[in-house]
């Protein structure tokens, strides 16, 4: 609070000014009083300072707040030491706004006359959703608002403009409210008092979203305080921003600064563990606290930082830092070498686990497992670590890990989704390498195929080729009817380009062509103009994790961002992201202008949306999963149980991101700057070992 002067004598001689000055300056027509409750350094204050129509009386206290109003004046009160402190009310408090017709905002209270409160309560999944019309439609009813480290106070049920509640849908609650709401923002009966149970005026540090509604939240409340007001347009600048503008004109050098960017934001969010001798972390999760800060989520696994290591070796090159590649090589041998997901089952050559690597060491339930979609972008990203670090002390691993792949895949080249160790135990690896199973999820299966493409060119082994041939073709022809999604049946089209792409590579022919370009043709049926792929579902039947068909369902497991097909989203930890890849690597294997043109469109709207924030450094850099195009602003469905729309994948996204964005400034792919991999140089006599007679 900031102190003022408040006996009554002295606040009339301040009217008989203001309205002397008022008179003075005619031309600026009146001033409307607002009598206000709340620090300097609130979000709001430097709002409310901007409009040249009202003239801001300020005091310590509601209670000197009221002594002091005017007849039928207004009162706008804060909770500025939310979540840890209510405002304190009294009887007495609304006495006097009843009395002199007084017209009252006030967040967070302790008191309500006639209304029994509870103790506040921090929300663990719920939303705030407009309930009426008082917005005048902007936001409209069942409009869903984000209000980030929602703590409310609880009360009975009275007729609320806005509730918090558990409701399924991307931005409006798509099945309706649920039974079980909470009043959040609603008029006290029998006053001219407009009361919010949390506090709304934290929207800057809290990152509430999405703006434009916000800005509806707060003209209709400031136009219920002073009615006929003649406000300006409301706004503020969010802490955390696109770094470039939808219409800006980029730079010169824009896909170099986000590649620094890019590389930057794993140190300054704390993802490598002492210099990545201990490995990286997994991600900033997708929870956002009133102060608008987001926590690390600490796991270590092996696709993560086998990624991590590929994007530290491409900017180490591009930005000519030896320190990046060390930081590389740091980190794959961290995992590969010395922890324990080189020891124990993983590396004994009697089972059937021998070879593989387990998706992640931070405990059982991670160690386990082992996904061949995991290991084969952990193989990549060895594969991409090795050319540019100019080493071959990976190749017998990533060997091993080939063929221990291989051999656990079936007749018709399919895997499926996951095996762990308990299995393997049980089963062997020749159980896996004898069965026939279809697996149409290029999510879990594609990337594998890529890897097995990638080992017959540099083997010349026909088992690899045939595997991943046989089950691409069986892929093709179930397109799209008979494919398994998980989040999205874009992420699936997104993942499929780049086997296709280096099929086309080692065995071209105009079928394999044509399963290329009607691939690529139909993910690109999705690029909007501003380069953004837009977020797809398919048959909601084949779907695994599709979007909460209830509001029961929602945040009760993995989920898209968006709630119907048309929503204008990106999904940059399953589908864009993979996109850019494959769309990189098709266009240099095909040499397709088209093709080309749209990767490029692509990688510009990547740097665009790529985060900026100098406030939030443990942010800046990063992409979070989901971007809204349409609103131009990081929003999305955050109904994902563990992946929400505000986390950041070291991995999947940063990674990804940053290595094609560092590639295309090296003028290469991948494919070109592995091709001189010596990884095969012990191949039959590790052949024989692992897969014999075969």
């Amino acid at each position: 609070m900031f102190a003022r002067k408040s006996k009554p004598e002295l606040f009339s001689l301040s009217l008989i000014f203001f309205g002397l000055i008022t008179l003075l300056n005619g031309c600026t027509g009146p001033k409307e009083i607002l009598n206000i409750c709340c620090s300097e350094s609130s979000d709001l204050y430097g709002i409310l300072k901007s409009q040249s129509h009202l003239h801001i009386h300020a005091f310590n206290t509601p209670a000197e707040a009221a002594r002091n109003a005017g007849e039928g004046q207004a009162i706008l009160i804060t909770a500025d030491n939310y979540p840890a402190k209510q405002i304190d009310l009294t009887a007495e408090f609304f006495a006097l706004v009843k009395s002199r017709h007084l017209r009252v905002y006030v967040e967070y209270p302790s008191y309500l006359p006639g209304i029994h409160l509870d103790k506040p309560v921090k929300s663990a999944i719920e939303r705030l959703v407009v309930n009426s019309s008082f917005f005048n439609s902007n936001p409209d009813s069942l409009s869903i608002l984000v209000a980030n480290g929602l703590n409310y106070v609880p009360a009975e049920q009275v007729r609320s403009h806005i509730v918090a509640a558990k409701v399924a849908g991307f931005d409006y609650a798509q099945f309706g409210l649920p039974e079980k709401t909470f009043p959040v923002l609603f008029e006290l009966p029998g006053y001219t008092v407009l009361v919010s149970a949390t506090s709304l005026s934290r929207m800057v540090t809290g990152r509430f979203a999405p703006q434009k509604e916000w800005i509806g939240v707060w003209t209709g409340i400031l136009k219920y305080l002073i009615p006929g007001a003649e406000l300006e347009n409301i706004t503020w600048t969010p802490t955390v921003v696109p770094t470039y503008g939808i219409s800006r004109k980029l730079p010169a050098g824009y896909q170099k600064k986000a590649v620094k960017a890019g590389i930057e934001w794993y140190q300054k969010a704390n993802m490598i563990v002492n210099n990545g001798l201990e490995g990286s972390y997994e991600a900033i999760m997708s929870v956002i606290d009133e102060q608008g800060a987001q926590p690390v989520g600490m796991v270590k696994r092996g696709d993560c930082i086998g990624e991590t290591a590929m994007a530290f070796a491409t900017a180490g090159s591009v930005l000519n830092n030896p320190d990046y590649r060390t930081i590389s090589t740091n980190l794959l041998d961290y995992y590969l070498v010395r922890s324990t997901a080189a020891q124990n089952e993983w590396a004994d050559s009697t089972h059937g686990a021998y070879g593989l690597i387990p998706w992640g060491i931070t405990n059982y339930a991670w160690y386990r497992a082992n996904y061949g979609d995991d290991n084969a972008r952990e193989m990549m990203g060895i594969m991409v670590s090795s050319a540019l670090n100019k080493t071959a002390q990976w190749d017998p691993i990533l060997m091993r890990c080939l063929l221990a792949q291989l051999r656990t895949t079936g007749k018709s080249g399919f895997r499926g989704d996951r095996i762990d160790l308990p299995e393997f135990a049980q089963n062997g690896w020749k159980y896996y390498y004898n069965r026939d199973i279809t697996n149409m999820a290029p999510h879990f299966e594609a990337y594998l195929w890529a890897c097995f493409l990638w080992a017959y060119d540099k083997t010349r082994d026909s088992l690899f080729l045939e595997k991943a041939e046989k089950a691409i073709d069986i892929t093709m022809k179930g397109y799209p009817d008979h494919w398994s999604w998980t989040n999205g049946l874009a992420q699936e089209k997104a993942r499929m380009i780049l086997p296709l792409a280096w099929l086309v590579r080692v065995h071209d022919t105009p079928e394999h062509r044509e399963y290329l370009n009607r691939m690529v043709g139909d993910l690109l049926k999705l690029q909007d103009s501003s380069g953004a792929i837009r977020e797809e579902l398919g048959d909601l039947k084949m779907g695994r994790f599709p979007p909460p068909q209830s509001n029961e369902a929602y945040g009760t497991n993995e989920a898209s961002l968006i709630g119907k097909n048309g929503d204008k989203v990106s999904d940059l930890l399953y589908t864009t992201n993979f996109a850019f890849l494959g769309l990189h690597e098709a266009a240099a294997s095909t040499g397709d202008p088209v093709i080309r043109a749209a990767e490029d469109k692509l990688a510009q709207f990547l740097c665009r949306i790529q985060v900026y924030s100098p406030s939030h450094s443990q942010l800046h850099g990063g992409w979070f999963r989901a971007f809204d195009f349409g609103r131009y602003e990081h929003w999305g469905c955050n109904a994902d149980q563990g992946w929400g729309a505000w986390c950041i994948e070291s991995g999947w996204t940063q990674g990804w991101i940053t290595t094609i964005l560092a590639l295309r400034e090296m003028n290469t792919s991948i494919w070109e700057l592995t091709h001189e991999s010596k990884v095969a140089r012990n191949f039959e006599q590790v052949k024989r070992k692992m897969i014999p007679g075969k």
